[in-house]
């Protein structure tokens, strides 16, 4: 049998066990050499589940010497967040509060779906707290660490999920998104995240933050990877009263059809007001890929991401008000004190931020009358250090921890679908945001699959600087 390279894409993998050109147990062996060898620098594993992942190879492989068919993700090394249910062990969250909990009796769905596919989970992943952060820190398990320079932040709160992609532990990760938790981590470690429409994945079995808010999507290391994955997990779940009653809608077979005839607008004002130079260059650089000549305002994105604060604050606070009560000396500090004040917001400014929601989401669903998919940053700067606590924005200095995520807000706010794309800038990769109409991930797949095949967007190998990269 041929060895599978460490970088090898999740694709790659399942099409060579498929074919009999590598055994699944020699795939998820030398995946669990190299969490064991990687996750100490990286810190993105709480818990490494090696035993199920063997038994799980082999039985991939005995089905193959059977001659069963097996599943489009036969023998994919996968990890998920901490917040995934998972058999046999209890559901984090990243809190310590939960580590009382009885472990769970089931996988949640999309694992139970990624595995009828023929992938493997090897682990679960750490998370911000409660996945209420945008940094990646933890005060309970540590920071996660960016592959590309191990000082340096990987966003959050799926930060174990980004570190363990980029650092090549596994091809593909599950992750959360409330408010840009995917993009976010994608963005810094320079890999692709899929936030879905809101409901287009079933969350039953997850440990929720914001209800109203939460999606669950994969984070990859090329576009074919997430469309396989996101194709794997599609499909309706009476256990997630949001989940949608729309038929499986696959994209893998569409993300060769190219971008002609797709009207592209890169976003202005508020999505350009607030970034970097290195974000700037990032989405030029994506606009220039695409022949982009048009600029589109969405309107009031300030006003969104504001009143996503409000919404989020006080739906998470909802959720916690018994431990808040009870354990508040549990809760990271920073955590407990923003949920105690999501606890105090009056009912008025709530009802006031959903009765702005309504508006708001019909008038950006109105500006995909006359566009396909908007680009725009998807964070304001690449990843700051680790601690960092402010950073300039647009010539004023910023609180870290609420401000990485002032690009991916305003999108959640509505559940629209987004891909987010690395650009490999030197010394450190940043994300870009496909953004796209409800129901269209393969408008917003296509796209990425056009700009991986120009050249635009590559998730980077990472280098592993243990000092601060520039």
């Amino acid at each position: 049998m041929t060895p599978i390279a460490a970088d090898a894409s999740a694709c790659a993998i399942a099409d060579a066990v498929r074919a009999g050109v590598v055994r699944a147990a020699d795939v998820v062996a030398a995946t669990l050499k190299r969490i064991g060898a990687g996750n100490r620098a990286l810190n993105a594993f709480t818990t490494v589940t090696a035993e199920r992942a063997a038994a799980r190879a082999q039985a991939i492989d005995a089905a193959r010497a059977r001659g069963y068919p097996l599943g489009p993700l036969a023998g994919v090394p996968f990890a998920v967040k901490n917040l995934f249910d998972v058999a046999g062990l209890p559901t984090l969250a990243g809190a310590k509060i939960n580590r009382d909990h009885a472990p769970a009796n089931r996988d949640a769905p999309l694992i139970e779906r990624l595995e009828a596919a023929g992938a493997v989970l090897v682990g679960a992943l750490n998370m911000g707290e409660y996945a209420y952060d945008f940094t990646g820190e933890n005060v309970h398990d540590g920071a996660s660490r960016n592959p590309h320079d191990h000082t340096r932040m990987t966003g959050g709160s799926s930060g174990g999920s980004g570190a363990a992609v980029a650092g090549r532990l596994v091809p593909l990760a599950l992750g959360s998104d409330t408010n840009g938790s995917i993009r976010v981590p994608a963005s810094l470690c320079g890999i692709f995240g899929l936030k879905p429409t809101y409901g287009r994945l079933t969350r039953a079995r997850t440990f929720p933050f914001a209800a109203s808010f939460d999606h669950v999507g994969p984070l990859a290391r090329d576009t074919a990877d997430l469309a396989r994955a996101y194709d794997a997990m599609q499909g309706h779940d009476d256990d997630d009263p949001v989940c949608a009653r729309r038929p499986v809608e696959p994209v893998g077979l569409v993300l060769d059809r190219g971008i002609e005839g797709l009207r592209i607008a890169l976003a202005g004002g508020y999505f350009r007001d607030g970034a970097t130079p290195q974000a700037l260059a990032a989405t030029e650089r994506v606009a220039q890929a695409l022949d982009l000549h048009r600029e589109i305002d969405i309107p009031q994105a300030a006003r969104a991401r504001s009143a996503a604060y409000v919404i989020t604050a006080a739906e998470g606070a909802a959720l916690h008000l018994h431990r808040l009560r009870h354990r508040a000396a549990d809760f990271d500090p920073a955590v407990r004190d923003r949920l105690i004040a999501g606890a105090m917001i009056a009912s008025v400014h709530v009802n006031a931020a959903q009765k702005f929601r309504r508006w708001y989401r019909e008038q950006v669903l109105a500006l995909f009358e006359h566009v396909d998919a908007i680009i725009a940053p998807a964070t304001p700067c690449v990843a700051p250090a680790i601690g960092q606590q402010t950073f300039v924005l647009d010539g004023v200095e910023m609180p870290v921890r609420p401000n990485l995520g002032i690009f991916t807000q305003p999108l959640s706010f509505i559940g629209l679908p987004v891909v987010a794309v690395p650009v490999p800038l030197t010394p450190l990769p940043i994300g870009v945001q496909i953004i796209a109409a409800p129901w269209q991930e393969d408008i917003a797949l296509r796209i990425a699959a056009a700009l991986e095949k120009a050249g635009a967007v590559a998730a980077p190998a990472p280098v592993g600087r243990k000092s601060h990269a520039g």
